[in-house]
């Protein structure tokens, strides 16, 4: 397998980077643009291996659909093909085949759904006899993935008499299903959110045109690469909304804390350094979990004690990312701990390791982004499936050679 050689630049480049689009949002306005019938494509689409395979699965004529680690998409793409007539298998890689989706599946099967698993019960290959759906109340755990409540949300208008989700206990990653909803009102969905109950009549969408923001995730890299750097040129982030419904937009308030400022300007968001990082950083990321990676690497090239918190939702990503992130750390000779349910924590203990470390990538595109920058504090690193990348950001090793980095693949 080809590995990566990532170089640590003397210095970082005064840089202007333009992201990637949401995949999150791309995503989602996808699914919204086929139930509305749209003849507007959405404009500024996410080039992520992600958004790519939901694309093709919405304009193919095919009724099996591979989508391979594509998460999101097996989810939005269950609910969305069960309310069409006809019969359909969703499969993906052998990872995704490892995550469960039994949550969906069963509350679609409690409002007329015909799902069948082909192997492993619980997980995909899916097998889906499209039909109409009867409306009523359903009750699901809050913390569950927020892709699930979303791939119900979406879907709710076009079910007779409407959905309601009365969610039970602490809700997980509210921002993602509350940007789920602001862009159903978007295309013209009413619906009430009261509490822990989400009311969404029968409705019809109304076509409209629309256009994905840059990725807030994806920023997270370079808010990163500024607090690890030495010295204190300027990255400017081009296609960021100010003002964005991503939960992840959260990071520029929370890389105060770790010596990053930032701020608006015509030409995009400027990151600079600030100073001294706090002494120990502290934070639930139950809203924001995809970028407890990006946290726990920083924090410990910067010598940050830490305790990560609400990481639930991470055994079940594109790898169990909790104990990804304690095996590839050691490498760097911080030794990580966790509950082994939700946190991560990190207490100063270090130990000796020789040469440059080797990441390895679980087939998950964040833990690339997140080690790579520890070439700062490390002079070199090496990263195992640098393609993995394409699944959110493609061209991120691409910008990193426009902030002064070196890139070099190793056979």
């Amino acid at each position: 397998m080809a590995k990566l050689k990532v170089t640590a630049p003397k210095e970082i480049k005064n840089t202007e980077i333009n992201l990637p689009s949401s995949k999150s949002i791309s995503n989602r306005l996808l699914i919204l643009n086929a139930l509305s019938y749209s003849p507007f494509p959405v404009k500024n689409l996410s080039d992520s291996d992600d958004t790519k395979a939901l694309a093709t699965a919405l304009t193919s004529n095919a009724s099996l659909f591979n989508v391979g680690a594509a998460g999101t998409t097996m989810r939005f793409l269950t609910a969305f093909l069960s309310r069409i007539v006809g019969e359909w298998i969703i499969t993906g890689s052998a990872r995704m085949k490892e995550r469960p989706i039994s949550v969906l599946v069963d509350a679609l099967q409690e409002i007329g759904a015909k799902i069948e698993y082909t192997e492993k019960e619980g997980y995909p290959p899916l097998k889906i006899f499209g039909s109409s759906l009867q409306g009523k109340t359903l009750e699901l755990p809050g913390n569950i993935s927020s892709q699930y409540i979303s791939a119900l949300l979406m879907i709710a208008p076009t079910v007779t008499d409407g959905l309601t989700l009365k969610l039970i206990g602490d809700i997980t990653s509210r921002p993602y299903i509350n940007l789920t909803l602001k862009l159903m009102e978007q295309f013209g969905i009413q619906y009430t959110w009261t509490n822990n109950t989400i009311i969404v009549p029968e409705q019809p969408f109304k076509a409209v045109e629309t256009k994905a923001e840059g990725d807030w995730s994806a920023a997270s890299y370079w808010f990163q690469i500024v607090a690890l750097s030495k010295n204190n040129n300027t990255v400017t982030l081009g296609g960021l909304n100010r003002y964005s419904l991503q939960g992840d937009a959260e990071v520029a308030n929370l890389f105060d804390q770790l010596g990053v400022k930032h701020k608006f300007s015509q030409k995009g968001l400027q990151l600079t350094k600030s100073g001294t990082p706090t002494r120990h950083f502290s934070y639930d990321f139950t809203d924001q979990p995809d970028l407890a990676q990006t946290f726990a690497v920083t924090c410990a090239c910067l010598n940050v004690p830490f305790h990560l918190k609400g990481l639930h939702t991470l055994k079940i990503k594109e790898t169990d990312r909790i104990n990804a992130l304690i095996n590839e750390a050691r490498k760097l000779g911080f030794i990580f701990t966790t509950n082994d349910v939700d946190d991560l924590k990190w207490e100063g203990q270090r130990e000796e390791v020789s040469g440059p470390a080797t990441i390895s990538t679980y087939h998950d595109h964040r833990m690339a982004m997140a080690f790579a920058p520890a070439a700062l504090t490390n002079d070199q690193i090496f990263i195992e499936d640098p393609e993995v990348v394409t699944k959110s950001y493609p061209d991120y090793w691409d910008d990193l050679v426009k902030a002064g980095f070196g890139v070099e693949i190793i056979e």
